[in-house]
C-alpha cells in the first residue's frame, strides 16, 4: 500500500536537490521523474503545476535551512556568539553546504524575477525570515544587555544578509572560500563593535 505523504516527501526532497543544484527553470518534469522513480501523473496527483512544485520545492529547502540555522543558534548563550554562529553556518556553504547545491535564497533569487512571481514570493519569504532572525538576535542581546542599545537592528540584519549572501556568490563563481572567509572575518569585526 503506498503511503501518499511519503511519496510527496519523495517528490519534494528529490526535485528539491534538482531545483537547487540545477535551477528551477532548466530543471525538466522529466528529470524530476527520473530521479523519483514516478509517473508524470504521481507527480501531478500531488502538485498541480511545476510552478507548484518548484513553490513548495522552495518552501521545503528553506524549512531545512532555517532548522540548521535555529540549531546552531540555539546552541549559543550571548548575541556575539549566536551572530558568529549564524556566520560560520553561512560560511560552510562553499566547502560543506548544509543543503546540496547551496544557499537556496541565493539560488531561488537569482531566478526569481518579474517572469516568476510565485518563486519570487517564495525567495522573499525567506530573506524575511532570515532578516526576522537576525533582528531578534540583536534586539535580545540589547535587552540582556550584551549588545549597545544605539544600534540599528535593521541596518545590521541588512548588512549581514547582503554581505553573506554576496560572498557566497563571490566564493562559489571564483571556486574557493576566499571571499566567505573575508567577509566573515570583517563581520566578527563589525559584531566586536557592537558589543557593550
Amino acid at each position: 500500500m503506498r503511503n501518499p505523504d511519503l511519496t510527496k516527501e519523495k517528490i519534494l526532497v528529490k526535485s528539491g536537490i534538482l531545483f537547487n543544484t540545477q535551477g528551477y527553470k532548466s530543471t525538466s518534469l522529466s528529470e524530476i521523474t527520473d530521479a523519483t522513480g514516478f509517473t508524470k501523473g504521481a507527480i501531478y496527483r500531488h502538485f498541480e503545476s511545476k510552478d507548484k512544485l518548484e513553490q513548495e520545492s522552495l518552501y521545503h529547502l528553506s524549512t531545512i535551512l532555517f532548522e540548521k540555522v535555529r540549531t546552531v543558534i540555539k546552541a549559543k548563550e550571548t548575541a556575539s556568539e549566536k551572530l558568529h554562529a549564524i556566520f560560520q553556518f553561512f560560511s560552510t556553504y562553499i566547502t560543506n553546504p548544509p543543503i546540496k547545491g547551496g544557499c537556496p535564497l541565493l539560488n531561488a533569487s537569482t531566478e526569481a524575477d518579474d517572469t516568476n512571481p510565485v518563486l519570487r514570493k517564495g525567495a522573499l519569504r525567506i530573506l524575511n525570515v532570515l532578516r526576522d532572525s537576525l533582528v531578534a538576535v540583536l534586539e535580545n542581546g540589547i535587552r540582556f544587555k550584551q549588545l549597545k542599545d544605539t544600534i540599528d537592528v535593521e541596518y545590521y540584519a541588512t548588512v549581514f544578509i547582503a554581505s553573506l549572501e554576496g560572498a557566497i556568490m563571490m566564493s562559489k563563481l571564483r571556486g574557493n572560500d576566499d571571499d566567505i572567509k573575508r567577509v566573515v572575518k570583517h563581520l566578527e569585526g563589525l559584531v566586536k563593535e557592537l558589543e557593550r
